[in-house]
C-alpha cells in the first residue's frame, strides 16, 4: 500500500504500457518512464494482446489477415504466424489460464477462437452480429464480452465455450470501441467515440457508471486498459496515451504524446492475468475431447468446469467427446433409363463466415440402344467448329480496325496495402461521421 495515498500497489516487476500504431509494437514504464520499442517492421497491426506468464506477444496485422506472435523479450524479433484466414481483425483476447485466443472479425461478422499454436479453431458465434469490435476474456469465470458498433449498438456476455449468451449493455451505447475488465472489482469498462464518454458497469449489467465525458480527452477514443486504480486509453484524434482515476475519471494525465495511428494497448504485469486451474488439463489429457476444450461460464455451484467443442461443420456426438459430421449423406437412385449417384456435401461456415453449399454433382449413364446418336455426334461437332472458328475470325476482323489501347497509370495499383480497405473500429470513416473536434494542447493544464 502507499502510505501516502493510501491505494493498494501492485508488487513484483514494474508495469508497463504496450500499444501499437500499425507500424511497431512499443512499451512504457508505468514508473521509471522508459520508452522502447518491442516489435518493429510491422505492416498494419491493429490487435494486441498478451501470454504474461508465457512473455508472449500476439497481434493481428490487417494487410496479411493473420494473428503473429512473439516473444516479448526476444532482441531478434523473430515473428510467428500462428493463425491465417482472418480476414478483417477488430480485436484479440488471450486466455492466459487454457491457452486459447478469441478474436472478433469485422468483415466476416464472426467471433472465433482458436489454440495459441492455431491448429486447432472455430466459430464461436457467427449470427447476431453487426459489427463485432473488442473483446475481453475472463477464464477464471468462464465469460467472454464484446461490443457491437451494429444498430442498435450493445456490449455483450456469453460462456467461452459459446453457450449462455445475453446483453449486457443495450441503452445509451452508441459507438463503443474498446472494452476491458477489472477482474479485482468485478466490473467491466468501455469508451464510447460518438458520446465521448468513459463508462462502466459490474458484470451482471448493473450499476453503470460514467466514469468520465470529455470531447477532449475522448475525442476519438479507440482502446482502453486497466491496472491498479488507474485507466488509460489511447485516443485516435488527439494520438496521446492519457491516464486517470478509474473511479472518479480526476487526475488526468498525458503518458504518450504525437503518437500517430495509435490502434490498441494493454498493461503488461503478471497481475493483470492472475493464475486459475486448467480445468481442460486437470484429469485427463484436453479434457478428453477430441478436438477444442473451452472453459464453461461458471453461473452457479453446479457449472460444468468445461465443455468439449468441434470445428465448423461437426457436431458433438452423444458422450460430449467426440465430433461428427454434420454434412455428407450419399442416396443411390435408379430409373429405367438412368443410374444417377447423388451426394450430398457438407453446408457450413467456412474461416471468414462465408456460407457454402458445395454443388451436388450428378453422374449420368447413357442406356444402351443410343448407337445412332454416337454416330451422329462427330458431325455434329465438326459444324460446331467450323462456325466457332468463323466466329472467330470476324471478332479478330473487328478488334484490328476499331481496338486503341490506353494506359492510365493513375488507375495502378502497386502494392498489396493500397487495396485493403479498413472497415473495423480502427478507421474514423466505417460509415460513421464524426463532427468536427478542436484538438486543444493538454501540456499547460497537466503541468
Amino acid at each position: 500500500m502507499d502510505l501516502a495515498t493510501g491505494v493498494c500497489k501492485a508488487v513484483g516487476k514494474e508495469p508497463s504500457l504496450i500499444f501499437t500504431n500499425r507500424r511497431d509494437i512499443r512499451k512504457v514504464g508505468l514508473e521509471r518512464k522508459e520508452y522502447i520499442q518491442l516489435v518493429e517492421q510491422l505492416r498494419n497491426t491493429v490487435a494486441l494482446d498478451a501470454d504474461v506468464a508465457a512473455q508472449k506477444l500476439f497481434w493481428a496485422d490487417l494487410s496479411q489477415k493473420a494473428i503473429f506472435s512473439a516473444s516479448i523479450d526476444d532482441k531478434v524479433g523473430t515473428h510467428v504466424k500462428m493463425i491465417d484466414n482472418v480476414y478483417n481483425p477488430a480485436a484479440i483476447a488471450v486466455d492466459w489460464v487454457y491457452k486459447t485466443i478469441y478474436w472478433t472479425d469485422a468483415a466476416s461478422k464472426t467471433i472465433s477462437v482458436a489454440t495459441l499454436d492455431g491448429t486447432k479453431r472455430k466459430f464461436l458465434f457467427n449470427s447476431d452480429l453487426r459489427e463485432p469490435a473488442s473483446i475481453a476474456v475472463d477464464p477464471l469465470s468462464g465469460f467472454v464480452y464484446w461490443s457491437d458498433w451494429g444498430e442498435p449498438a450493445k456490449i455483450e456476455k456469453a460462456g467461452m465455450n459459446g453457450y449462455d449468451r445475453w446483453p449486457l449493455v443495450t441503452e445509451d451505447i452508441q459507438w463503443p470501441n474498446g472494452i476491458t475488465l477489472d477482474l479485482i472489482k468485478s466490473r467491466l469498462y468501455w469508451l464510447d467515440s460518438k458520446l465521448h464518454m468513459l463508462s462502466s458497469v459490474d458484470l451482471n449489467g448493473q450499476d453503470r457508471r460514467v466514469v468520465l465525458k470529455s470531447l477532449e480527452f475522448l475525442a476519438h477514443p479507440l482502446a482502453l486498459t486497466i491496472f491498479e486504480d488507474r485507466v488509460f486509453w489511447i485516443d485516435g484524434e488527439n494520438e496521446a496515451v492519457y491516464g486517470a482515476n478509474k473511479f472518479t475519471g480526476s487526475e488526468l494525465a498525458t503518458l504518450v504524446n504525437n503518437l500517430n495511428d495509435a490502434q490498441d494497448i494493454i498493461v503488461y504485469h503478471e497481475l493483470v492475468q492472475p493464475s486459475g486451474k486448467n480445468w481442460c488439463e486437470e484429469n485427463m489429457e484436453n479434457g478428453g475431447c477430441e478436438y477444442l476444450c473451452l472453459p464453461a461460464p461458471q453461473i452457479n455451484d453446479h457449472s460444468p468446469k468445461y465443455t468439449c467443442s468441434c470445428p465448423n461443420g461437426y457436431n458433438l456426438e452423444e458422450n460430449g467427446r467426440e465430433c461428427q459430421s454434420t454434412a455428407t449423406t450419399v442416396t443411390h437412385s435408379e430409373t429405367k433409363d438412368t443410374n444417377t449417384t447423388e451426394i450430398s456435401p457438407p453446408s457450413g461456415l467456412v474461416p471468414g463466415g462465408i456460407n457454402v453449399t458445395t454443388a451436388v454433382s450428378e453422374v449420368s449413364v447413357p442406356p444402351k440402344g443410343t448407337s445412332a446418336a454416337w454416330a451422329i455426334l462427330p458431325l455434329l461437332l465438326l459444324v460446331m467448329a467450323a462456325v466457332g472458328g468463323y466466329l472467330m475470325w470476324r471478332n479478330w476482323q473487328h478488334k484490328n480496325m476499331k481496338s486503341m489501347n490506353f494506359d492510365n497509370p493513375v488507375y495502378l495499383k502497386t502494392t498489396e496495402e493500397d487495396l485493403s480497405i479498413d472497415i473495423g473500429r480502427h478507421s474514423a470513416s466505417v460509415g460513421h461521421t464524426y463532427p468536427a473536434i478542436s484538438v486543444v494542447s493538454t501540456d499547460d493544464d497537466l503541468a
